[in-house]
This record gives structure tokens, sequence and C-alpha cells, in this order.
């Protein structure tokens, strides 16, 4: 039965639903999540191997070009594959997102895409353009310009200040730098923005024309680099203070869809948004997959329930960053990190489903083997080959494919 076009249990036909990745743990627990409600899920890749290509609740796996090799060949067979899968739901998942939502005036009427209008996506991963949103709303955010602008020189020598690509992501390239240090580069694609002396807290929230469903705020307890690997549900003064963030932000913006922030708590208490990732992020893991997949598979308003299990990791980069720690000399972090490597849940494993976490350094090789062979990050390893930032032509592309219905 699997890889048909549609599968009929008990004299009902199974809905279909694609997942436009598979290789993040966060797609796997969508994948999870779908099946719960009885959907067929399908996962479109450019890897031909990935973490989702051997779980029992994928149905069927098609590789696709890269949307960085070639945005059109990528769109198009996307569009081709939801009509001959005879697609329902499609669900973005990271940073693919950029090209996918760009489709949506070419889908068949009875498709639903899961996620923002294009333009306001570009708007909201534009990292410059976002903080401009919030201040313009009052909200709380660092100084921040691109690194052409005035303000980007006075905010270099005033204040101890980060440099990151305006359209980055996975915390590639960003730099920190000390109060009156020469910015080397003025590019119009490079942000500066204010150092924030505090601790860093994420948020996830679930949209649907603009009602929030649900919203995670939590925060890491163990990095690699800039990356939370093991992370953990917040609640109380911090979390209330977020959540309104949030509330405040999205208002009247008739948002659909996954949206994440990033924040910097400061010496008050205050949140301090440093940027905002409008699709899924790990704080997908602490909801239940029951309520997920039931939200996902209605527009109505759905409320989410909190996972019973308030942290979780992604346990092979949790004792990689242990034995980090002990090849440092660093012993009583080595003794923390891989105690939380032991107590705490892994995001992939599941008895019901455990080929992803037993096959997961197999499956990972198409990120692996550039990391190893090329010295680059397992960010990028994982992102160069879908995310704007490693494509020079993506924003023509998205314009040129949205605009033909």
């Amino acid at each position: 039965m699997r890889g048909q076009n549609r599968i009929v249990v008990k004299g009902t036909i199974m809905p279909t639903a694609l997942l436009t990745l598979g290789r993040l743990p966060k797609a796997l627990a969508v994948a999870r999540a779908l099946r719960t409600q009885g959907y067929r899920v399908i996962v479109a890749e450019p890897f031909a191997w990935h973490l989702s290509r051997v779980s029992r609740d994928v149905a069927k796996t098609v590789q696709l070009p890269a949307p960085n090799d070639d945005a059109g060949a990528y769109q198009q067979a996307l569009l081709a594959l939801i009509t001959q899968e005879k697609v329902d739901l499609v669900v973005p998942i990271s940073e693919e997102a950029h090209y996918v939502l760009a489709i949506r005036s070419r889908l068949p009427p009875h498709v639903t895409l899961f996620g923002p209008d294009v333009e306001l996506y570009r708007t909201l991963a534009d990292k410059a353009a976002f903080i401009d949103s919030a201040l313009q709303k009052t909200l709380t955010a660092p100084r921040s310009a691109p690194a052409d602008s005035p303000l980007a020189a006075t905010i270099c020598e005033t204040s101890d200040y980060i440099t990151k690509p305006i359209n980055g992501c996975s915390g590639i390239d960003v730099a920190f730098h000390r109060a009156g240090d020469v910015l080397t580069t003025k590019s119009p694609k490079l942000l500066v923005q204010q150092t924030i002396e505090g601790e860093v807290v994420s948020s996830l929230s679930m949209i649907k024309a603009g009602e929030i469903q649900a919203s995670t705020v939590y925060q890491g307890s163990v990095f690699a680099g800039t990356v939370a690997i093991c992370f953990e549900r917040l609640t109380g003064d911090i979390a209330d203070k977020v959540s309104q963030w949030i509330q405040t932000f999205v208002k009247d913006m008739n948002y659909s869809g996954f949206i994440a922030f990033d924040f910097i708590v400061d010496a008050s208490g205050t949140p301090q948004a440093i940027e905002c990732n409008p699709r899924l992020t790990s704080g997908i893991h602490f909801f239940t997959a029951e309520s997920l997949g039931a939200a996902l598979s209605t527009s109505k308003n759905t409320p989410l329930t909190p996972h019973i299990n308030t942290i979780w990791q992604w346990r092979y980069s949790t004792l990689t960053e242990a034995y980090a720690a002990l090849f440092s000399g660093d012993f009583k972090e080595f003794g923390r990190r891989i105690g939380l490597c032991w107590k705490v849940s892994d995001v992939v494993w599941s008895w019901r489903d455990p080929l992803p976490f037993l096959l997961m350094t197999p499956l990972s090789w198409p990120i692996l083997k550039p990391a190893l062979l090329e010295g680059i990050s397992l960010g990028e390893a994982c992102q160069r080959d879908i995310a704007p930032l490693w494509s020079e032509t993506s924003t023509e592309a998205v314009t040129s494919v949205d605009n033909e219905a």
C-alpha cells in the first residue's frame, strides 16, 4: 500500500500530507503527528537519504532537485508531485519554505498550504525588516541596522555588537565584536545588532488567520555553537512576558503558520527580540503528537496540548558536545552534559518507530560527509542546498513563479 496515490481504510479515503523536508527531527515530529489523524504522509527531499525516510509513519519519500541548484525546477517538481499524489495538505519544514510558499497561487483549489503569504514570510525572515516591524509596534528589541547604514556605524562606536547575515540561519556567520571595533564589511546584506547581555530564550507559536492556537517558550541547556540541542520549556514570569510580546506583534497581521522568535532577556527581565523565524522550529516537540496533528488537520481554531516532557534533546549532538567539554578539560561541564545526555528524552527516539534513531548516523551521511570532508559546520551542511543565504537568485525565482497564476 506504500506509495499509492490514495489509500482506502475501511471504506474511508486517507487524506495525503506532503512535508517539504525530511532531514530534521521536527519533520519527523510532524509526520508522526499527522499519522495520528489518519494522514498518508509523503516527504519531498533533495537528499536521497534522510532521517524520515525509514519512519513507519512516512508512506513515501521523493527526491526533488535542490532549490538552491535550480529554484524553478524544484518548484515545478513540487507542483507535479502535489498533483500526482493528490496531496491535500502541504507543510513546509525549514528554510525551503522560502521557495514552497511561493507556489501557493498555482496550487489546486483543494490544497492547503500551511504557512504565511510569501511576502510576509520574506519580511519577517529579513532580520533588519523584522526589527523595524517590532519597533514600529513599540516592542522591545536591540538597535539593529544594515551594515552600510549610519545607524550601524553608531552602534559599532557606542556598544558591543553582533554581526550576522540579514537572511542567515542556524547561527552561521554570527560574529561578536567590542565597541569601537572597526566594521570591516559594509554590506547591505549584513546586520549590525547591539549586544544585549542576558539569557537566550526562544518561542514557537502556531497561528491560524491571526489567532494564536498555542505558544511555547523554552531555553537551551546545551548548545552546538548558537543552536540549542538540549532545551527546556519555561513557565512563569519570563514566559508570560514573551507570550505577551508575541500576542502584540502578531495582532492584526492575519498570519497563518508556525512562527518562532529568539529573545535576549536583559538584566531587568525584559525580553528583547533579536530575530524571527517564520517557520517550524524545535519548539514543536513541546506539543503532543495527537493535538498537533488535529490542529494541522483543520482550519478551525484548535488548542494544542503541552507534552508531559518539559525538556528534550538531540542525544547524539548532546553527547558530542559532552565529549567536546571533556577534551577541552572542562570536567564539570562534561559531567553536566553527560548527565543530561542520559536523563533527557530524545526528540527522535520512539519505541513504535525506532529506525530513525537507530539509523540516524548513516541516514545523516549527506550532512556528515561535507562537514567532515569540507570542514564546514553541520548547520551549513544541513542548510546550504535549501536556505536563501546560499542562493543569489532565490528572490527572483520566488517572484517569477509566484506571479504565474
